[in-house]
């Protein structure tokens, strides 16, 4: 038989695909502490959607295809009145959820924002439960979401522990498409094939190129893909109940699978990985760990590496705000990580931009106390020539023990500190702070905030009395729990 012959026998699915497979549908969910996480990370993604419908760039997007589409039984969009297709209402949600940057984020090898999956595990539970009581049936809880969102968090975070997508240029929102391709399928009522075939659809559609989150092509796609990704993934599920075929060797394929052709090289020298290089490490299995450990952004509107660079910008404020044109230069001390990916000279090109510059998120809460999500756009930066006045002054420096906390298991540190300097050989303090807000080592303080930060949003959107009923079923564990899914989304309608 000539070497160049392949051998046409069906293997088995990838281990990795057949694991998530089994804890999609076997884990039992025992830890009080992640559900509590998970109510806390619903209400904060929900606020977080709400708050940017007041942004036109973000709801041009929104909307049927085809304007007048009346869905029966169709998955709704929170703060608006668009009933659709699951599929493009997963779309929306996902898009809403993403756009200020402002939901959950988890660090390590690979980042990304785990609550990104809301976008179809709410649109396919709101379907789902209506379908079931126009039919008579019992409507879906939501204890179901959260279980979902649970199980979603997992994937992405514990296939991110040690696999790093962003060194081959791959964009962490892959992730979001296998997580979310996992859960909705099992939501659908799929089984142990039909949730590999999803999965393995995923894996087989790639992955998009970091170009739009990176000088100089930094923009506004990387607000919606993240709800790209989960509605996606809401139709390959949809399509493998249908009984569309897998791929089983999606990622282990000589030549053609995932591993060869997406994962083999480094951007650092291009050079081809070692064999044992190029599928994907396990520190540990799925089961609660990301949920309970994530973090969540409450302070700022801000890519999470520079959530304490801006904490420390804020402590600092009341001592230069009087001296800004008197710097002479202003050092932060930062981690690897956010060196590499949000450190930039150089004009700033748009909001997306401007929300991933650590130099820019550092000096406006210098210059004005705070950071919000107006002060990102067009007209606040040009109005305002200070702040790239002292982006101009900043000096970057690594600290390798931040660099090292920040991979630790048991630190997962988010380490940033600020001097700044004065013209007449005086300086300020070096503040430094380690943890932000949304940590887990910080959760009695977060929690509080991340409430008044849901308050805040909801009031963006519905009268005093809605916003009330709201905070009081997502404050209200049994209750919540039980409410049928097509009835909590009954609330968030305009």
């Amino acid at each position: 038989m000539s070497a160049n012959v392949a051998i046409n026998k069906r293997p088995d699915y990838d281990q990795v695909i057949q694991d998530i497979a089994d804890y999609v549908l076997k884990y039992r969910i025992e830890s009080e502490e992640a559900f509590d996480s998970a109510r806390n990370c619903l209400m904060d993604t929900l606020g977080c959607g709400l708050l940017a419908l007041r942004f036109p760039e973000c709801t041009k997007h929104l909307g049927p295809i085809v304007e007048g589409t009346i869905v029966p039984n169709g998955a709704r969009v929170p703060g608006t009145q668009f009933r659709m297709d699951p599929v493009k209402s997963a779309w929306d949600i996902g898009c809403i959820i993403r756009w200020l940057d402002y939901n959950d984020t988890w660090l390590a090898a690979e980042w990304g924002h785990p609550s990104d999956n809301l976008g179809g595990i709410l649109a396919v539970a709101d379907y789902l439960a209506q379908k079931r009581t126009s039919e008579g049936k019992a409507s879906l809880t939501m204890r179901a979401v959260l279980e979902a969102m649970i199980k979603a968090h997992e994937i992405q975070g514990v296939i991110a522990l040690e696999n790093s997508f962003n060194r081959v240029g791959l964009c962490h929102v892959l992730l979001v498409r296998v997580a979310s391709a996992a859960v909705v399928t099992q939501l659908m009522g799929g089984s142990r094939d039909q949730i590999m075939a999803a999965v393995s659809q995923a894996w087989v559609d790639g992955s998009a190129l970091r170009t739009y989150r990176h000088a100089p092509n930094a923009g506004s796609r990387k607000s919606w893909a993240a709800g790209d990704a989960t509605s996606r993934a809401v139709r390959l599920a949809d399509m493998s109940m249908r009984g569309e075929m897998g791929v089983p060797s999606v990622l282990t394929a000589s030549q053609w699978g995932f591993y060869d052709v997406a994962f083999s090289k480094t951007n650092a020298d291009q050079k081809i990985k070692p064999e044992q290089d190029r599928e994907f490490k396990f520190s540990q299995g799925y089961g609660t760990y990301v949920m309970e450990n994530v973090l969540f952004k409450i302070s700022f509107p801000a890519e999470f590496h520079a959530q304490t660079a801006a904490e420390c910008a804020v402590i600092l404020h009341p001592q230069v705000k009087d001296r800004l044109t008197d710097i002479d230069k202003i050092v932060i001390r930062t981690h690897e990580s956010a060196i590499r990916i949000i450190s930039k000279v150089g004009p700033l090109a748009n909001a997306a931009d401007r929300d991933h510059c650590i130099q820019y998120m550092t000096a406006v809460p210098l210059a004005f106390g705070n950071l919000v999500a107006e002060h990102y756009e067009e007209s606040f930066h040009n109005s305002n020539p200070i702040i790239d006045a002292l982006r101009n002054k900043m000096e970057i420096v690594e600290d390798k023990g931040y660099s090292r906390e920040y991979l630790e298991a048991d630190k997962r540190s988010i380490a940033n500190a600020i001097q700044v300097f004065f013209k007449d050989g005086t300086s300020t303090e070096e503040v430094v702070v380690e943890y932000p807000v949304g940590h887990r080592r910080r959760r009695t303080e977060g929690i509080p905030l991340l409430e008044d930060k849901f308050k805040v949003n909801l009031a963006t959107r519905f009268p005093a009395n809605r916003c009330a009923d709201i905070f009081d079923l997502c404050k209200n564990k049994v209750k919540l729990e039980s409410t049928p899914v097509n009835e909590f989304m009954d609330l968030f309608i305009i």
